[in-house]
């Protein structure tokens, strides 16, 4: 008896179709942005899978429409290698809550051309505020090894097209008076206004 039970379940699972394997979700595209500006358009692609809460609150900005009417203020270097800075400027009705820093020791990401990155100050106080990289700036990556805050910046995005307009506002004349400490002398003279910034469908 038991040897037929057990021929019966041998024969069930012969002619069983097989069990379907439900394939893994993929991971979620980049979300692509269009950053429309007093110096033309900037289109981004948003890593949302690779940097998924400094992308998640880079879209909180441009969903609440919280970029709207802010400006690309900073720009530090010259022709094909630097960055611009642009955001809310810690305006108290524009800013989020910071959030958590995701180094790119965790993200894969990098500092290089076309890059954009959150401006913080200490690691996990990145709030509205930007750059975007001209040319290979490694050292803005996190540096375990290093002494001090070796954290680095958080890469959340790249430019995808654009490069041209960035490379317009880098090369815009700088202040030689505003801005305090560091920035001294980075402020442009007539910052660039972000008329909007929009999901691109």
């Amino acid at each position: 008896m038991i040897r037929q039970f057990a021929l019966l379940l041998a024969a069930f699972l012969f002619f069983s179709p097989a069990v379907a394997q439900v394939p893994a979700a993929p991971p979620p595209a980049d979300v692509r942005v269009a950053l429309d500006t007093g110096a033309g358009r900037i289109v981004i692609a948003v890593h949302v899978a690779k940097a998924p809460v400094t992308a998640a609150n880079f879209l909180r900005y441009v969903d609440q429409k919280r970029l709207d009417g802010t400006l690309f203020y900073r720009g530090v270097g010259t022709a094909d290698y630097g960055f611009v800075q642009g955001g809310a400027q810690n305006d108290p009705k524009r800013i989020l809550p910071p959030i958590a820093h995701e180094p790119t020791t965790q993200t894969g990401l990098t500092h290089d051309d076309g890059a954009l990155s959150m401006a913080r100050y200490a690691p996990g106080s990145a709030t509205g505020d930007f750059f975007i990289v001209l040319g290979k700036m490694p050292g803005m990556d996190a540096h375990p090894e290093a002494q001090g805050d070796n954290q680095g910046f958080a890469v959340f995005a790249h430019v995808v097209e654009g490069m041209e307009v960035v490379k317009a506002i880098l090369a815009l004349p700088k202040s030689p008076t505003m801005g305090e400490g560091v920035m001294k002398g980075q402020m442009l003279e007539q910052p660039v206004k972000i008329l909007t910034a929009r999901r691109i469908p």
